[in-house]
């Protein structure tokens, strides 16, 4: 979807507190950048003002995705996501995608626990089926394990620098561990002794 950080922020809370706090929500700008910047359930945390959520506002309206939910005569304006037009999701899809959004890659245990005030999931089985939906619908994957990592993590793919897929009979690195920069600097030094040796 190529969204921005800002966007994603903004398009998943509209989508919270549309399904925790329904009697607050269309959103004024005042009460978005407060759900937005608010330091519980979120990662990562984030102090974004008025002009950054403007301008994802106006990009997500752009993009279909939002729209001033307010007449004129309102004293402040209030907006409102169109995910249910532009993107189709069910409730257990939608639950989980706000989480992601929200709050970053997450394991099957951890969305079903963090989900609970949207959509209750009665075990993890439920998750799974819920996450291999998005994942065929293009909207979330499974991640690379980490050391250490007992359980596959997953992530949402709306944003615009998440890591595209390896070619074919390429190992996947998303979400590897980074090596040092000694040992990145010496790995270059050796790719460019390569090309010099089989140059012409």
């Amino acid at each position: 979807m190529n969204l921005s950080s800002p966007e994603v922020r903004v398009l998943g809370c509209m989508l919270e507190k549309q399904r925790t706090t329904p009697d607050m929500y269309p959103l004024t700008l005042n009460a978005l950048r407060l759900a937005c910047n608010q330091s519980t359930n979120r990662d990562p945390v984030v102090t974004y003002d008025d002009a950054i959520i403007r301008d994802a506002l106006h990009h997500l309206e752009r993009r279909g995705f939002t729209r001033l939910a307010s007449g004129r005569s309102s004293r402040a304006p209030k907006y409102r996501h169109l995910l249910a037009e532009a993107l189709p999701m069910a409730g257990d899809e939608q639950a989980v995608m706000c989480v992601l959004m929200l709050r970053g890659p997450q394991t099957p245990g951890e969305l079903k626990q963090r989900t609970e005030r949207m959509h209750a999931f009665a075990v993890v089985a439920s998750v799974h089926e819920t996450l291999t939906r998005l994942t065929a619908r293009g909207l979330a994957a499974c991640l690379e394990r980490r050391p250490g990592q007992k359980e596959d993590r997953y992530t949402h793919l709306l944003q615009e620098d998440f890591p595209a897929a390896p070619p074919a009979g390429v190992p996947a690195v998303v979400n590897a561990p980074l090596d040092s920069l000694e040992e990145r600097v010496a790995r270059l030094e050796r790719a460019v002794a390569e090309l010099r040796a089989t140059a012409p």
